[in-house]
C-alpha cells in the first residue's frame, strides 16, 4: 500500500476548503497549510463561538490568524440551547459538533467552499470522541487523519512552520470539565474558565483541568506540578471557594484525558473546604 500523501499534497487537491478552527495546534496546522497551498480566496478558517469556547484560546486563534494571514470567519453556535447537549451525557460532544457542522455547512454553501475540514489526527481515534461521528455524518474531511499524521507529526510540522502553539497543551471546550450528568450551564462554564485562568496565573504549567463536580472543584495537573499547587494551596483554595465551590481537591492520579470516564483515580487530597 502506498504511504499517505503529505498534508500539503492532500490539501492541494481540494477545490476550496473551510477549516473548523479553534486555535489549537491540529486545526491551526490544517488552516495554515491550506492557506499556503490554496491561497486566501480558496481557504478559510472558521471559529464557532459560544460560552463553552475558552476566551484564552479565542485570543490565541486570532493571533495565529493574524500571523499567517488566514481568512477568518466567526459564527455563533447554539449548542447551549440544545437540551441533548446541556444534559451532559457522555455523548455530549456529538451534539456540539452536530451544531458546529450545521453552522459551518451553511457558511460553506453561502460562500462557495467545496470542502469542510477539521483537525482530527490519526491518534484521536484511540480516544472517546463522539463528535467524530457527527463529522462523518456531515461529510467532514479530516486531512490530518487521511494523511496519517499522529500528534507528534502535527507538532513537528507546526514547529517547522513557526506556529506558536506547536507545543501547547490540549485545550478542549470548557464543557469537557463538567462531570457527566451535571447540566452544562453558562455559570458552570465561567467557574471552570476562571479557575483554570487562576491556576495558570499561580504558575501551573502544562496540562491542567478544573473538573467541575458540583460542589467540588477537582484540580488535575501533571504530577510534577503538585508542588506548585500545594505551595499556593491557601490562595488557590480561597479563590476557588469564592467562585462558588464548597470543596477544593487535588487529584493525586494527575492529569489524564478522559478522566471523567475512568474509575482508576486515587483518592483526592483536600485543599480547602467551606465550613
Amino acid at each position: 500500500m502506498a504511504p499517505p500523501p503529505p498534508l500539503a499534497d492532500l490539501l492541494h487537491a481540494f477545490p476550496s476548503v473551510l477549516v473548523g478552527y479553534s486555535g489549537g495546534v491540529d486545526s491551526a496546522l490544517v488552516a495554515v497549510v491550506a492557506r499556503q497551498v490554496l491561497g486566501g480566496e480558496r481557504a478559510a478558517a472558521a471559529i464557532g463561538r459560544s460560552a463553552s469556547y475558552p476566551a484564552a484560546q479565542y485570543r490565541q486563534a486570532l493571533e495565529i490568524a493574524r500571523q499567517f494571514d488566514l481568512t477568518l470567519i466567526e459564527a455563533d453556535t447554539g449548542e447551549l440551547d440544545d437540551p441533548a447537549y446541556t444534559t451532559n451525557r457522555p455523548d455530549r460532544c456529538f451534539f456540539c459538533k452536530q451544531e458546529l457542522w450545521r453552522v459551518l455547512g451553511r457558511i460553506a454553501r453561502e460562500r462557495g467552499y467545496a470542502v469542510i475540514a477539521d483537525g482530527t489526527n490519526a491518534g484521536d481515534r484511540q480516544e472517546h470522541r463522539p463528535g467524530e461521528r457527527a463529522g462523518r455524518a456531515a461529510g467532514i474531511r479530516s486531512p490530518l487523519l487521511e494523511a496519517g499524521y499522529t500528534k507528534d507529526d502535527v507538532r513537528r510540522e507546526a514547529r517547522a512552520l513557526g506556529i506558536p502553539v506547536w507545543d501547547a497543551p490540549a485545550a478542549p471546550c470548557l464543557s469537557s470539565r463538567i462531570q457527566y450528568g451535571l447540566p452544562v450551564t453558562p455559570g458552570r462554564l465561567q467557574q471552570v474558565e476562571a479557575g483554570e485562568a487562576m491556576l495558570r496565573a499561580a504558575g501551573v504549567r502544562g496540562d491542567l483541568r478544573v473538573r467541575h463536580r458540583g460542589d467540588e472543584a477537582r484540580i488535575e495537573v501533571n504530577p510534577e506540578e503538585f508542588g506548585v499547587v500545594r505551595a499556593g494551596r491557601e490562595e488557590i483554595g480561597t479563590r476557588l471557594l469564592a467562585l462558588g465551590f464548597r470543596r477544593v481537591t487535588l487529584d493525586l492520579s494527575g492529569y489524564r484525558r478522559g478522566s471523567l470516564l475512568r474509575t482508576d483515580a486515587r483518592g483526592p487530597e483536600v485543599l480547602a473546604e467551606r465550613d
